[in-house]
C-alpha cells in the first residue's frame, strides 16, 4: 500500500487499538498489529478483511498520527477498506482500545495520491495534535504490476474520548 515511513519512534504510547468502527461504511472489525519490512517498507495486512494498526506510531487518541492501513479488494472482491473513497467530512470514526477506552475521530478529507508521491510525512508525521489517518489503495490498477497505481488516505482528528465507565451521577465527585 504505502512505501515508506517516517522512522520509527521506538513505539506507541497509550493502550494499543483493538478494534475499528467505521459507521458510514457498515465497518466494525478488530486490529492486527503492523510493523516494518525487511526493507522498512510498512507492513500490511495479509487478511483482506481486517485492517491494521502501524505500531510504530501512537495509538488512536494520542498526540501524532496514528495510521490504519487496509486492502481496498483482493481477487476475490471487496475488502475491508474497500470504499474508504466514499467517507465525507464529518464521518464518524471509532477505535476501541484495549483499556476499555474509545476513541471518537471525525474525518475531515479524504485525499487520493500517486504512489510515488506519497506524502509520508503528512500522513505518518505528528503534526502537534490527535489525528488518525486510514489508508487504502485505489486509482488506476496497473494489471501489469498487479498493484494500484495511488493511495487513498482518509484523514481525521480526535473528537473526544470515552473511557466506557458510567458517569458519575450529578452532584457526586
Amino acid at each position: 500500500m504505502t512505501d515508506t515511513a517516517p522512522a520509527p519512534s521506538g513505539g506507541a504510547s497509550g493502550p494499543a487499538p483493538v478494534a475499528l468502527r467505521i459507521p458510514a461504511l457498515g465497518v466494525d472489525e478488530s486490529l492486527i498489529t503492523l510493523g516494518l519490512n525487511p526493507d522498512e517498507t510498512v507492513e500490511v495486512p495479509t487478511d483482506f478483511d481486517k485492517p491494521g494498526w502501524y505500531k510504530f506510531g501512537p495509538a488512536p487518541g494520542q498526540l501524532g498520527s496514528a495510521v490504519i492501513l487496509g486492502h481496498v479488494d483482493s481477487y476475490e472482491g471487496p475488502a475491508v477498506f474497500y470504499r474508504l473513497n466514499d467517507l465525507a467530512a464529518g464521518d464518524s470514526i471509532e477505535v476501541s482500545l484495549a483499556d476499555g477506552t474509545i476513541a471518537h475521530f471525525a474525518v475531515t478529507k479524504v485525499e487520493t495520491y500517486p504512489k510515488t508521491e506519497f506524502p509520508a510525512e503528512e500522513v505518518y508525521g505528528s503534526h502537534g495534535d490527535e489525528t488518525l489517518q486510514l489508508v487504502t489503495c485505489g486509482g488506476e490498477y496497473d494489471v501489469e504490476a498487479r498493484s494500484y497505481l495511488s493511495n487513498i488516505v482518509a484523514y481525521t482528528s480526535l473528537v473526544d474520548t470515552d473511557s466506557g465507565e458510567a458517569p458519575a451521577a450529578a452532584g457526586q465527585k
